[in-house]
């Protein structure tokens, strides 16, 4: 068994101010609805130093002491796919939105009842319930299903 493997890692950030949160209404056709904040870490770049540049490419706000609250991940045709969760609650700047979607705050309890993209309410209970710190995704019988730890 190989000790290596291709893997790419992104980012997801829930930016919080007490109830509200940061969300991204996603228009990529190919991931859309209700996101929290993030993307792709570059080549070099620290784990840390990527959420803090996704973040504010996306929303306009400067993030600071981001917080390491769980992974996702999942297997695809070009290898192993990880997200890192963070959370930030200290920010600065001003929000605006980005050619990926439009910002906006939301209150913590409407998320569940907005249209909130492919596996985002799983997502986000890593997010919120503290004994929850891992989501993995496995292929099924023609369905993709899932493993908290």
């Amino acid at each position: 068994m190989s000790r290596t493997e291709i893997v790419t890692f992104t980012n997801m950030c829930m930016v919080r101010d007490g109830n509200r949160v940061v969300v991204q209404n996603r228009i990529d056709p190919g991931w859309p609805g209700i996101v929290l904040p993030g993307g792709h870490v570059e080549e070099g770049e620290s784990f840390t130093a990527a959420v803090i540049r996704e973040v504010f490419e996306e929303t306009g706000l400067t993030i600071e002491a981001p917080r390491l609250c769980g992974v996702k991940d999942w297997y695809d045709e070009n290898g192993r796919y990880v997200v890192l969760l963070y959370q930030a609650d200290r920010f600065s700047g001003e929000l605006r939105s980005s050619s990926e979607g439009e910002v906006f705050w939301a209150d913590l309890g409407e998320l569940p009842r907005m249209k909130l993209a492919g596996s985002m309410a799983e997502t986000l209970r890593v997010f919120l319930e503290d004994d929850l710190s891992e989501l993995q995704y496995f292929p099924g019988d023609g369905a993709w299903t899932c493993a908290f730890r």
